[in-house]
């Protein structure tokens, strides 16, 4: 017998897809606060007032990068916030999310303003991978900072780092597990247990469990999902290839193929060296794995 759509696999929050429209519906706009009140530590009245507004990144030329948000939001005074989710790990993310957190600041600035119209950035990026590796919390937080003489230059600029493959399996007590708990599984029971935690939790697992049993939408998710998957395999197989020409045709292909294979070999031996931190930080083999994409047997040699 057919399943109905209740019955089905529910939809990947962590999709980008899904997660616009959970938290870039401005009629969720009390499940986008909670999860900011959870991640940020903002004062309380910032919240009484947060708008959704157009994700685009202004072009100043017509010259200068499109730039497209997942979510953008305004507070109460005017800060800038920008959430950002990435399921598959891209080169250039950090150049990515700096650039757009300059942008923002710089599009506050009309001709004629002063500079003390400028409102604060916070851009908060979610990867399902491990993106910062030189230690094993799964939330940091950057701002403009000398180490040395632990002096903060400015917080206009404000960077959050939550990674999903470093959340702990078991609940540290925080409001931010629960929610990144939320986006990490689609596992009916663990859902139906999280949405106990908090009322705008268990509101989010409502939203998706809707958006799950639509067929519309289950189908312009798989169209996503299937172009995400499709591009993934091509980047792949493009690495893969300059891997196997650089070993076998280099000399025979000349200087041109050398060259590929010195960038082929150079991002290997980068993944390589990732892995190697990752382990000395005490992380376990099969997030390793997940986040560099080595096999686990090749990591065991490590």
């Amino acid at each position: 017998m057919k399943k109905s759509s209740l019955e089905k696999t529910l939809l990947s929050p962590k999709s980008d897809f899904v997660f616009k429209l959970i938290f870039g519906d401005q009629r969720n706009i009390d499940i986008l606060t909670a999860f900011l009140q959870a991640v940020l530590d903002l004062p309380a009245d910032e919240y009484e007032k947060l708008e959704i507004v157009d994700p685009h990144v202004n072009r100043e030329t017509k010259d200068d990068k499109l730039g497209i948000l997942d979510v953008k939001i305004h507070t109460k005074s005017g800060k800038v916030i920008d959430v950002e989710i990435q399921v598959e790990e891209m080169s250039l993310l950090r150049e990515r999310i700096v650039y757009y957190a300059a942008k923002m600041v710089t599009e506050q600035i009309g001709k004629g303003d002063n500079y003390d119209t400028v409102k604060r950035v916070i851009s908060v990026v979610i990867t399902d991978f491990v993106w910062v590796a030189d230690n094993a919390d799964y939330h940091n937080r950057y701002k403009l900072y000398d180490a040395r003489t632990q002096s903060t230059f400015t917080d206009l600029l404000e960077i959050h780092t939550l990674e999903l493959p470093k959340l702990p399996l078991k609940d540290d007590r925080s409001a931010a597990w629960d929610w990144l708990q939320f986006l990490r599984t689609n596992d009916k029971e663990n859902l139906t247990m999280l949405a106990q935690t908090s009322p705008m939790l268990g509101k989010a697992v409502g939203v998706l469990m809707e958006l799950s049993a639509d067929e519309r939408t289950r189908l312009l998710y798989e169209s996503r999902e299937k172009a995400r998957m499709d591009n993934a395999v091509r980047m792949r197989d493009a690495i893969n290839k300059g891997l196997t020409l650089g070993k076998t045709e280099g000399r025979a292909e000349g200087r041109a193929e050398g060259r590929a294979e010195g960038r082929a070999e150079g991002k290997m031996e980068g993944i390589i060296d990732v892995a190697k931190r990752m382990l000395s930080l005490g992380l376990k083999l099969e997030v390793v794995a997940n986040a560099t994409g080595l096999p686990a047997d090749e990591i065991k040699k490590l």
